[in-house]
């Protein structure tokens, strides 16, 4: 991996990805003690920042091999992800995600064209096994959700952007706060502000019980969660961080921060009734990181990349109930 790839990528992106401004709101600084700027991928195609990977591996594959069609597992924004750059580049596509996943995400993929194939998460059934014996049996291209060059590659195009706007608002230090599941992005963020906006670094923000990424940090090692389920930031919920991505957030990144679900769900609220956008609890612990850990964080101001958008209709409105 390397910024020479990420750079690749932007350009096969041009015309189809949205650049997503960096937000603002007193109401958030007040919270926070700081500036605060917000990511909004949840405002991507497909809802999350998966389309950027999704389309950087498929436009990156051979015309013949694309035709064959793709396969990828996901528990719902990776699928959709892949599922829609598949649907535009005219190949087939079957995404493995697990039975618990939200009907949405299960949905909105099926609706993308993907033929889906659930697998029981809740009973340790592997999503690996099942998805390598599909694309043995049909000669599919695998497309992993964050341990796969291209995909880190197509992720880190956000962190491009992050740094030229974060340039344009005067904020040349201080920390940029990523929802971490595998490391995907924030391992592509890091390799992008490395090269562009040394002076911010890039922190992993996880859930309580699925804190892989931080404690792997910590330990110097890959660290395992000893859950695989049952969380409402089922986006970011990964057994371990990828062999690829870790050595490059080791090398990279500060140390990761971990909320509660329900600061999680506190900062979908925040992040609706102030900045108007709608944020999954998966795709929100980096805004609750950056409003409800402040000590943790160094700089006047911090980035916070709010990942995705793809939340169900019921846990939104409890949120708002409990939280608004």
């Amino acid at each position: 991996m390397n910024i020479d790839m990420i750079r690749a990528s932007a350009e096969r992106l041009k015309g189809y990805v949205r650049h997503t401004p960096l937000l603002s709101s007193p109401f958030l600084d007040e919270i926070a003690g700081r500036r605060v700027l917000v990511k909004p991928e949840c405002l991507q195609h497909t809802g999350s920042f998966k389309f950027r990977g999704g389309w950087s591996s498929v436009s990156s594959l051979d015309d013949q091999i694309r035709r064959n069609g793709v396969i990828a597992y996901s528990s719902g924004n990776h699928a959709q992800g892949v599922a829609y750059a598949a649907s535009q580049h005219g190949a087939p596509a079957v995404i493995v995600m697990p039975n618990d996943a939200p009907q949405l995400k299960i949905d909105n993929t099926r609706a993308l064209g993907a033929e889906v194939v659930l697998y029981d998460r809740p009973h340790g059934e592997s999503r690996e096994d099942v998805g390598r014996a599909i694309a043995d049996e049909r000669g599919l291209t695998m497309i992993k959700p964050y341990d796969e060059p291209q995909v880190i590659a197509g992720q880190g195009t956000t962190g491009l952007e992050i740094a030229e706007q974060a340039r344009i608002k005067g904020v040349v230090s201080g920390d940029v706060l990523i929802c971490c599941g595998g490391g995907g992005l924030t391992s592509g963020i890091a390799l992008a502000l490395q090269a562009d906006a040394p002076g911010l670094r890039a922190r992993p923000v996880e859930p309580e019980e699925f804190d892989d990424v931080t404690r792997s940090l910590i330990s110097g090692r890959i660290e395992t969660n000893n859950r695989q389920s049952g969380s409402l930031c089922d986006a970011i919920i990964t057994p371990a961080p990828g062999t690829l991505t870790f050595p490059i957030m080791s090398r990279l990144c500060g140390p990761g921060l971990v909320v509660t679900e329900e600061e999680a769900l506190r900062a979908v609220v925040h992040a609706f009734k102030r900045l108007k956008i709608v944020v999954e609890p998966g795709g929100a612990v980096a805004l609750a990181a950056a409003l409800f850990h402040p000590k943790e964080i160094e700089g006047d101001a911090v980035v916070a990349v709010c990942t995705g958008g793809n939340i169900d209709a019921e846990v939104f409105a409890n949120a708002v109930r409990d939280y608004g």
